[in-house]
Protein backbone atom coordinates (compact mmCIF):
# COMPACT_ATOMS: atom_id res chain seq x y z
CA UNK A 1 0.00 0.00 0.00
CA UNK A 2 1.30 3.45 -0.96
CA UNK A 3 2.34 5.54 2.07
CA UNK A 4 3.29 8.89 0.60
CA UNK A 5 2.80 11.09 -2.44
CA UNK A 6 5.62 12.14 -4.71
CA UNK A 7 6.76 15.77 -4.73
CA UNK A 8 4.86 16.42 -7.97
CA UNK A 9 1.70 14.85 -6.54
CA UNK A 10 1.95 17.07 -3.44
CA UNK A 11 2.27 20.07 -5.75
CA UNK A 12 -0.76 18.89 -7.70
CA UNK A 13 -2.90 18.45 -4.56
CA UNK A 14 -1.62 21.81 -3.26
CA UNK A 15 -2.56 23.39 -6.59
CA UNK A 16 -6.03 21.87 -6.31
CA UNK A 17 -6.46 23.21 -2.77
CA UNK A 18 -5.19 26.65 -3.78
CA UNK A 19 -7.56 26.63 -6.72
CA UNK A 20 -10.51 25.73 -4.51
CA UNK A 21 -9.64 28.45 -2.00
CA UNK A 22 -8.63 31.30 -4.24
CA UNK A 23 -11.75 32.68 -5.82
CA UNK A 24 -14.05 35.64 -5.50
CA UNK A 25 -13.42 37.10 -2.04
CA UNK A 26 -9.71 36.30 -2.16
CA UNK A 27 -9.29 38.80 -4.98
CA UNK A 28 -11.55 41.63 -3.90
CA UNK A 29 -11.14 41.84 -0.11
CA UNK A 30 -7.33 42.28 0.22
CA UNK A 31 -7.36 44.98 -2.47
CA UNK A 32 -10.17 46.87 -0.74
CA UNK A 33 -8.46 46.45 2.64
CA UNK A 34 -5.20 47.82 1.26
CA UNK A 35 -6.86 50.92 -0.17
CA UNK A 36 -8.78 51.67 3.04
CA UNK A 37 -5.84 50.91 5.35
CA UNK A 38 -3.48 53.25 3.47
CA UNK A 39 -0.44 54.00 5.66
CA UNK A 40 -1.55 51.22 8.04
CA UNK A 41 -1.74 48.63 5.27
CA UNK A 42 1.23 46.60 6.55
CA UNK A 43 -0.33 46.07 9.99
CA UNK A 44 -3.75 45.34 8.50
CA UNK A 45 -2.21 42.81 6.11
CA UNK A 46 -0.62 40.92 9.00
CA UNK A 47 -4.06 40.61 10.60
CA UNK A 48 -5.56 39.55 7.29
CA UNK A 49 -2.94 36.84 6.81
CA UNK A 50 -3.55 35.43 10.30
CA UNK A 51 -7.23 34.72 9.62
CA UNK A 52 -7.10 34.50 5.81
CA UNK A 53 -4.13 32.10 5.67
CA UNK A 54 -3.34 30.92 9.21
CA UNK A 55 -6.84 29.66 10.00
CA UNK A 56 -7.25 27.74 6.73
CA UNK A 57 -3.99 25.84 7.21
CA UNK A 58 -5.00 25.07 10.81
CA UNK A 59 -8.33 23.81 9.47
CA UNK A 60 -6.57 21.50 7.04
CA UNK A 61 -4.17 20.22 9.72
CA UNK A 62 -7.03 19.81 12.21
CA UNK A 63 -8.99 17.71 9.75
CA UNK A 64 -5.93 15.56 9.19
CA UNK A 65 -4.91 15.17 12.87
CA UNK A 66 -8.44 14.31 13.98
CA UNK A 67 -8.59 11.71 11.17
CA UNK A 68 -11.93 13.13 10.08
CA UNK A 69 -13.01 12.59 6.52
CA UNK A 70 -15.49 15.46 6.59
CA UNK A 71 -16.79 18.39 8.64
CA UNK A 72 -19.61 16.15 9.88
CA UNK A 73 -17.05 13.78 11.44
CA UNK A 74 -15.15 16.69 13.02
CA UNK A 75 -18.25 18.07 14.75
CA UNK A 76 -19.73 14.72 15.75
CA UNK A 77 -18.19 14.68 19.28
CA UNK A 78 -20.54 17.56 20.20
CA UNK A 79 -23.55 15.47 19.15
CA UNK A 80 -24.88 13.91 15.96
CA UNK A 81 -27.77 16.39 15.85
CA UNK A 82 -25.48 19.42 16.28
CA UNK A 83 -23.08 17.99 13.70
CA UNK A 84 -25.89 17.67 11.15
CA UNK A 85 -27.26 21.18 11.76
CA UNK A 86 -23.84 22.83 11.87
CA UNK A 87 -22.60 21.04 8.74
CA UNK A 88 -25.72 21.98 6.80
CA UNK A 89 -25.51 25.62 7.92
CA UNK A 90 -21.83 25.95 7.06
CA UNK A 91 -22.11 24.26 3.67
CA UNK A 92 -25.14 26.34 2.74
CA UNK A 93 -23.22 29.49 3.72
CA UNK A 94 -20.11 28.68 1.69
CA UNK A 95 -22.41 27.22 -0.93
CA UNK A 96 -25.65 28.42 -2.52
CA UNK A 97 -26.58 31.11 0.02
CA UNK A 98 -23.45 33.29 -0.22
CA UNK A 99 -20.12 32.04 -1.56
CA UNK A 100 -21.22 30.33 -4.79
CA UNK A 101 -23.41 33.26 -5.91
CA UNK A 102 -20.55 35.59 -5.00
CA UNK A 103 -18.25 33.87 -7.49
CA UNK A 104 -20.60 34.85 -10.31
CA UNK A 105 -21.26 38.39 -9.09
CA UNK A 106 -17.57 39.16 -8.59
CA UNK A 107 -16.72 37.82 -12.04
CA UNK A 108 -19.45 40.02 -13.51
CA UNK A 109 -18.63 43.11 -11.45
CA UNK A 110 -14.94 43.02 -12.29
CA UNK A 111 -14.85 41.45 -15.74
CA UNK A 112 -18.07 42.50 -17.50
CA UNK A 113 -19.43 45.62 -15.78
CA UNK A 114 -16.78 47.95 -17.29
CA UNK A 115 -17.95 47.02 -20.80
CA UNK A 116 -21.68 47.72 -20.40
CA UNK A 117 -23.68 50.78 -19.37
CA UNK A 118 -25.55 50.95 -16.07
CA UNK A 119 -28.98 50.65 -17.71
CA UNK A 120 -28.14 47.15 -18.91
CA UNK A 121 -26.54 45.89 -15.67
CA UNK A 122 -29.49 43.79 -14.49
CA UNK A 123 -30.07 41.99 -17.76
CA UNK A 124 -26.30 41.70 -18.23
CA UNK A 125 -25.93 39.99 -14.83
CA UNK A 126 -28.76 37.57 -15.63
CA UNK A 127 -27.22 36.55 -18.97
CA UNK A 128 -23.68 36.34 -17.57
CA UNK A 129 -24.63 34.36 -14.46
CA UNK A 130 -26.62 31.91 -16.61
CA UNK A 131 -23.57 31.21 -18.78
CA UNK A 132 -21.28 31.13 -15.72
CA UNK A 133 -23.36 28.54 -13.91
CA UNK A 134 -23.92 26.50 -17.06
CA UNK A 135 -20.13 26.09 -17.30
CA UNK A 136 -19.89 25.37 -13.58
CA UNK A 137 -22.52 22.64 -13.54
CA UNK A 138 -21.01 20.99 -16.62
CA UNK A 139 -17.72 20.41 -14.77
CA UNK A 140 -19.35 19.79 -11.37
CA UNK A 141 -21.31 16.84 -12.69
CA UNK A 142 -17.99 15.03 -13.18
CA UNK A 143 -16.39 15.33 -9.71
CA UNK A 144 -13.89 12.56 -10.40
CA UNK A 145 -11.98 14.87 -12.76
CA UNK A 146 -11.76 17.90 -10.47
CA UNK A 147 -8.07 17.25 -9.69
CA UNK A 148 -7.17 17.63 -13.38
CA UNK A 149 -9.51 20.54 -14.17
CA UNK A 150 -8.69 22.70 -11.15
CA UNK A 151 -5.28 21.49 -9.98
CA UNK A 152 -3.60 20.78 -13.30
CA UNK A 153 -5.15 23.38 -15.63
CA UNK A 154 -7.26 26.20 -14.17
CA UNK A 155 -5.00 27.13 -11.23
CA UNK A 156 -1.79 27.50 -13.32
CA UNK A 157 -3.70 29.54 -15.92
CA UNK A 158 -5.04 31.80 -13.17
CA UNK A 159 -1.59 32.30 -11.62
CA UNK A 160 0.00 33.23 -14.95
CA UNK A 161 -2.72 35.79 -15.73
CA UNK A 162 -2.68 37.33 -12.24
CA UNK A 163 1.13 37.53 -12.22
CA UNK A 164 1.04 39.91 -15.19
CA UNK A 165 -1.00 42.46 -13.22
CA UNK A 166 0.92 42.01 -9.95
CA UNK A 167 4.31 42.36 -11.62
CA UNK A 168 3.19 45.63 -13.21
CA UNK A 169 2.14 46.89 -9.76
CA UNK A 170 5.62 46.30 -8.33
CA UNK A 171 7.59 47.47 -11.35
CA UNK A 172 5.64 50.72 -11.68
CA UNK A 173 3.81 51.52 -8.40
CA UNK A 174 0.84 53.88 -8.69
CA UNK A 175 1.84 55.68 -5.50
CA UNK A 176 3.26 55.24 -2.00
CA UNK A 177 1.04 53.77 0.72
CA UNK A 178 2.49 56.06 3.39
CA UNK A 179 1.09 59.09 1.56
CA UNK A 180 -2.53 58.06 2.11
CA UNK A 181 -4.23 58.19 5.50
CA UNK A 182 -6.07 55.17 6.78
CA UNK A 183 -9.87 55.24 6.75
CA UNK A 184 -12.52 54.09 9.26
CA UNK A 185 -11.51 51.38 11.73
CA UNK A 186 -8.08 51.09 10.12
CA UNK A 187 -7.07 54.36 11.80
CA UNK A 188 -7.11 53.08 15.38
CA UNK A 189 -7.42 49.28 15.00
CA UNK A 190 -5.66 48.19 11.78
CA UNK A 191 -4.58 44.78 13.12
CA UNK A 192 -7.98 43.76 14.50
CA UNK A 193 -9.78 45.16 11.46
CA UNK A 194 -7.46 43.14 9.22
CA UNK A 195 -8.21 40.04 11.30
CA UNK A 196 -11.93 40.50 10.74
CA UNK A 197 -11.38 41.24 7.03
CA UNK A 198 -9.76 37.83 6.73
CA UNK A 199 -13.08 36.29 7.79
CA UNK A 200 -14.68 37.59 4.60
CA UNK A 201 -12.67 35.25 2.38
CA UNK A 202 -14.57 32.35 4.04
CA UNK A 203 -11.41 30.25 3.68
CA UNK A 204 -11.39 28.97 7.27
CA UNK A 205 -14.95 27.76 6.71
CA UNK A 206 -13.94 26.29 3.37
CA UNK A 207 -10.86 24.56 4.80
CA UNK A 208 -12.94 22.17 6.90
CA UNK A 209 -15.45 21.78 4.07
CA UNK A 210 -12.92 21.06 1.31
CA UNK A 211 -11.33 18.26 3.35
CA UNK A 212 -13.77 15.80 1.79
CA UNK A 213 -12.39 16.64 -1.69
CA UNK A 214 -8.71 16.69 -0.69
CA UNK A 215 -8.84 13.40 1.21
CA UNK A 216 -10.74 11.63 -1.57
CA UNK A 217 -8.19 12.78 -4.17
CA UNK A 218 -5.24 11.70 -2.00
CA UNK A 219 -6.89 8.29 -1.71
CA UNK A 220 -7.33 8.15 -5.49
CA UNK A 221 -3.58 8.68 -5.82
CA UNK A 222 -3.03 5.49 -3.83
CA UNK A 223 -2.62 6.59 -0.19
CA UNK A 224 -5.12 4.70 2.00
CA UNK A 225 -3.64 4.67 5.53
CA UNK A 226 -5.24 7.34 7.76
CA UNK A 227 -1.92 8.48 9.27
CA UNK A 228 -0.34 8.80 5.83
CA UNK A 229 -3.37 10.71 4.54
CA UNK A 230 -3.01 13.14 7.46
CA UNK A 231 0.68 13.76 6.66
CA UNK A 232 0.08 14.23 2.91
CA UNK A 233 -2.89 16.54 3.59
CA UNK A 234 -0.68 18.78 5.75
CA UNK A 235 2.14 18.84 3.17
CA UNK A 236 -0.22 19.76 0.35
CA UNK A 237 -1.88 22.38 2.56
CA UNK A 238 1.45 24.11 3.14
CA UNK A 239 1.99 24.37 -0.63
CA UNK A 240 -1.38 26.08 -0.93
CA UNK A 241 -1.07 28.61 1.89
CA UNK A 242 2.41 29.80 0.88
CA UNK A 243 1.01 30.79 -2.49
CA UNK A 244 -2.03 32.39 -0.90
CA UNK A 245 0.07 34.47 1.51
CA UNK A 246 2.27 35.86 -1.28
CA UNK A 247 -0.70 36.81 -3.44
CA UNK A 248 -2.72 38.32 -0.55
CA UNK A 249 0.19 40.56 0.44
CA UNK A 250 0.69 41.61 -3.20
CA UNK A 251 -2.99 42.46 -3.65
CA UNK A 252 -3.00 44.47 -0.41
CA UNK A 253 0.03 46.38 -1.67
CA UNK A 254 -1.81 47.04 -4.93
CA UNK A 255 -4.76 48.50 -3.03
CA UNK A 256 -2.59 50.59 -0.71
CA UNK A 257 -0.69 52.21 -3.59
CA UNK A 258 -3.67 52.53 -5.96
CA UNK A 259 -4.80 55.97 -4.71
CA UNK A 260 -1.85 57.52 -6.47
CA UNK A 261 -3.60 56.95 -9.79
CA UNK A 262 -7.20 55.81 -9.25
CA UNK A 263 -10.10 56.94 -7.09
CA UNK A 264 -11.56 55.26 -4.01
CA UNK A 265 -14.22 52.62 -4.62
CA UNK A 266 -16.81 50.86 -2.45
CA UNK A 267 -15.66 47.34 -3.30
CA UNK A 268 -12.46 45.59 -4.33
CA UNK A 269 -13.88 44.51 -7.66
CA UNK A 270 -14.14 48.11 -8.83
CA UNK A 271 -10.62 48.87 -7.57
CA UNK A 272 -9.19 45.94 -9.55
CA UNK A 273 -10.97 47.17 -12.64
CA UNK A 274 -9.58 50.69 -12.26
CA UNK A 275 -6.05 49.39 -11.64
CA UNK A 276 -6.01 47.06 -14.65
CA UNK A 277 -7.32 49.87 -16.84
CA UNK A 278 -4.59 52.17 -15.50
CA UNK A 279 -1.80 49.80 -16.50
CA UNK A 280 -3.08 48.22 -19.69
CA UNK A 281 -6.16 50.15 -20.86
CA UNK A 282 -8.74 48.05 -22.70
CA UNK A 283 -6.29 45.13 -22.82
CA UNK A 284 -6.11 45.34 -19.03
CA UNK A 285 -9.87 45.05 -18.78
CA UNK A 286 -9.80 41.91 -20.89
CA UNK A 287 -6.89 40.53 -18.83
CA UNK A 288 -8.76 41.18 -15.60
CA UNK A 289 -11.92 39.61 -16.95
CA UNK A 290 -9.89 36.47 -17.74
CA UNK A 291 -8.22 36.46 -14.30
CA UNK A 292 -11.45 36.79 -12.39
CA UNK A 293 -13.38 34.48 -14.69
CA UNK A 294 -10.92 31.62 -14.24
CA UNK A 295 -10.60 32.24 -10.48
CA UNK A 296 -14.31 32.27 -9.88
CA UNK A 297 -15.20 29.33 -12.13
CA UNK A 298 -12.68 27.02 -10.45
CA UNK A 299 -13.87 27.98 -6.97
CA UNK A 300 -17.52 27.60 -7.96
CA UNK A 301 -16.77 24.11 -9.28
CA UNK A 302 -15.09 23.19 -5.99
CA UNK A 303 -17.92 24.59 -3.88
CA UNK A 304 -20.69 22.92 -5.89
CA UNK A 305 -18.76 19.64 -5.79
CA UNK A 306 -18.02 19.71 -2.05
CA UNK A 307 -21.56 20.80 -1.10
CA UNK A 308 -23.23 18.17 -3.28
CA UNK A 309 -20.85 15.44 -2.07
CA UNK A 310 -21.43 16.33 1.58
CA UNK A 311 -25.21 16.45 1.35
CA UNK A 312 -25.43 13.26 -0.70
CA UNK A 313 -23.19 11.56 1.89
CA UNK A 314 -25.21 12.85 4.86
CA UNK A 315 -28.60 12.07 3.32
CA UNK A 316 -27.89 9.19 0.90
CA UNK A 317 -31.48 7.93 0.84
CA UNK A 318 -33.05 11.22 -0.25
CA UNK A 319 -31.33 12.94 -3.20
CA UNK A 320 -28.39 11.90 -5.40
CA UNK A 321 -25.16 13.87 -5.90
CA UNK A 322 -26.27 14.92 -9.38
CA UNK A 323 -29.61 16.32 -8.17
CA UNK A 324 -27.95 18.19 -5.30
CA UNK A 325 -25.41 19.71 -7.70
CA UNK A 326 -28.14 20.89 -10.07
CA UNK A 327 -30.32 22.25 -7.23
CA UNK A 328 -27.43 24.18 -5.64
CA UNK A 329 -26.45 25.62 -9.02
CA UNK A 330 -29.98 26.80 -9.83
CA UNK A 331 -30.41 28.35 -6.39
CA UNK A 332 -27.04 30.10 -6.67
CA UNK A 333 -28.09 31.53 -10.03
CA UNK A 334 -31.16 33.11 -8.41
CA UNK A 335 -29.27 34.48 -5.39
CA UNK A 336 -26.47 35.88 -7.58
CA UNK A 337 -28.88 38.28 -9.25
CA UNK A 338 -29.35 40.24 -6.03
CA UNK A 339 -25.95 41.84 -6.71
CA UNK A 340 -22.48 41.81 -5.09
CA UNK A 341 -22.93 44.56 -2.48
CA UNK A 342 -26.15 43.02 -1.12
CA UNK A 343 -24.52 39.59 -0.86
CA UNK A 344 -21.60 40.96 1.15
CA UNK A 345 -23.89 43.00 3.44
CA UNK A 346 -26.02 40.04 4.45
CA UNK A 347 -23.24 37.46 4.56
CA UNK A 348 -21.18 39.27 7.22
CA UNK A 349 -23.56 38.60 10.19
CA UNK A 350 -23.70 34.90 9.32
CA UNK A 351 -19.91 34.78 9.04
CA UNK A 352 -19.50 36.47 12.41
CA UNK A 353 -21.68 33.73 13.93
CA UNK A 354 -20.07 30.78 12.16
CA UNK A 355 -16.41 31.75 12.46
CA UNK A 356 -16.12 31.38 16.26
CA UNK A 357 -17.74 27.94 15.99
CA UNK A 358 -15.36 26.90 13.21
CA UNK A 359 -12.31 28.27 15.02
CA UNK A 360 -13.15 26.44 18.26
CA UNK A 361 -13.86 23.25 16.32
CA UNK A 362 -10.50 23.55 14.55
CA UNK A 363 -8.69 24.06 17.87
CA UNK A 364 -10.51 21.13 19.48
CA UNK A 365 -9.66 18.95 16.48
CA UNK A 366 -5.99 19.94 16.75
CA UNK A 367 -6.14 18.76 20.36
CA UNK A 368 -7.98 15.55 19.42
CA UNK A 369 -4.90 13.31 19.89
CA UNK A 370 -4.61 14.61 23.48
CA UNK A 371 -8.25 14.98 24.57
CA UNK A 372 -9.42 11.88 22.72
CA UNK A 373 -12.39 13.74 21.14
CA UNK A 374 -13.97 13.85 24.61
CA UNK A 375 -17.64 14.77 24.28
CA UNK A 376 -18.00 16.97 27.40
CA UNK A 377 -15.09 19.18 26.32
CA UNK A 378 -16.60 19.59 22.85
CA UNK A 379 -20.11 20.25 24.21
CA UNK A 380 -19.19 22.86 26.82
CA UNK A 381 -16.74 24.69 24.55
CA UNK A 382 -19.20 24.77 21.66
CA UNK A 383 -22.24 25.59 23.81
CA UNK A 384 -20.76 28.72 25.37
CA UNK A 385 -19.26 29.76 22.02
CA UNK A 386 -22.70 29.56 20.38
CA UNK A 387 -24.10 32.03 22.93
CA UNK A 388 -21.23 34.50 22.48
CA UNK A 389 -21.24 34.14 18.69
CA UNK A 390 -24.92 35.07 18.62
CA UNK A 391 -24.00 38.49 20.03
CA UNK A 392 -21.39 38.86 17.26
CA UNK A 393 -24.14 38.15 14.73
CA UNK A 394 -26.34 40.87 16.24
CA UNK A 395 -23.55 43.44 16.14
CA UNK A 396 -22.94 42.80 12.43
CA UNK A 397 -26.58 43.10 11.34
CA UNK A 398 -27.19 45.69 8.60
CA UNK A 399 -29.61 48.58 8.96
CA UNK A 400 -32.48 48.77 9.76
CA UNK A 401 -32.16 45.51 11.74
CA UNK A 402 -29.22 46.85 13.75
CA UNK A 403 -31.36 49.77 14.96
CA UNK A 404 -34.00 47.53 16.52
CA UNK A 405 -34.47 48.30 20.24
CA UNK A 406 -34.01 44.68 21.36
CA UNK A 407 -30.90 44.25 19.22
CA UNK A 408 -29.44 47.49 20.57
CA UNK A 409 -29.97 46.40 24.20
CA UNK A 410 -28.40 43.00 23.60
CA UNK A 411 -25.37 44.56 21.87
CA UNK A 412 -24.99 47.04 24.77
CA UNK A 413 -25.10 44.14 27.23
CA UNK A 414 -22.44 42.21 25.30
CA UNK A 415 -20.24 45.31 25.05
CA UNK A 416 -20.32 45.67 28.83
CA UNK A 417 -19.82 42.05 29.83
CA UNK A 418 -17.90 40.25 27.05
CA UNK A 419 -14.18 41.19 26.99
CA UNK A 420 -12.93 41.80 23.45
CA UNK A 421 -16.45 42.12 22.03
CA UNK A 422 -15.73 45.48 20.38
CA UNK A 423 -12.87 43.84 18.48
CA UNK A 424 -14.98 40.89 17.30
CA UNK A 425 -13.52 38.44 19.83
CA UNK A 426 -16.13 38.40 22.57
CA UNK A 427 -16.41 34.62 22.12
CA UNK A 428 -12.85 33.86 23.26
CA UNK A 429 -13.40 33.99 27.05
CA UNK A 430 -16.70 32.01 26.95
CA UNK A 431 -15.06 29.38 24.73
CA UNK A 432 -12.07 29.11 27.08
CA UNK A 433 -14.39 28.80 30.09
CA UNK A 434 -16.34 26.06 28.31
CA UNK A 435 -13.12 24.20 27.52
CA UNK A 436 -11.97 24.38 31.16
CA UNK A 437 -15.35 23.18 32.46
CA UNK A 438 -15.37 20.27 30.03
CA UNK A 439 -11.76 19.42 30.88
CA UNK A 440 -12.56 19.35 34.62
CA UNK A 441 -15.55 17.06 34.01
CA UNK A 442 -13.33 14.76 31.95
CA UNK A 443 -10.56 14.65 34.58
CA UNK A 444 -13.02 14.07 37.44
CA UNK A 445 -14.67 11.31 35.42
CA UNK A 446 -11.37 9.49 35.07
CA UNK A 447 -10.50 10.52 31.48
CA UNK A 448 -12.50 7.71 29.97
CA UNK A 449 -16.08 8.93 29.77
CA UNK A 450 -17.81 9.97 26.58
CA UNK A 451 -14.79 9.67 24.31
CA UNK A 452 -15.55 9.20 20.61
Amino acid sequence: MKKRLSFNQNLLIGSLLFGLFFGAGNLIFPVQMGQQAGNHAFTATIGFLITGVGLPILGIIASALSKSESLFDMAKPVSSKYSTIFTCLLYLTIGPLFAIPRTATVAFEVGIHPFISDEYLKIGLIIFSFIFFAITIYFSLKPGQILDWVGRYLTPIFLVLLSVLLIATFISPMGHANNYAAQGNYVAQPLFTGLLDGYNTMDALASVAFSIIIISNIQKLGVKDSNSIAIETCKSGLVSVVGMAIIYASLAYMGATSLGSVSRADNGGTILSLVSNHYFGIVGQVLLAAIVGVACVKTAIGLITSCAEMFSEMFPKTVSYKKYAIAFTLFSFVIANFGLSNLIKFSIPVLMFLYPLVITLILLSLLAPFINKQSDIYKWTTGLTVVAAFFDLLKALPQPLAGNAVVTKLVTFATSYLPGYNYGFGWVIPALCGFIIGLIIWVVGGKNNNAI
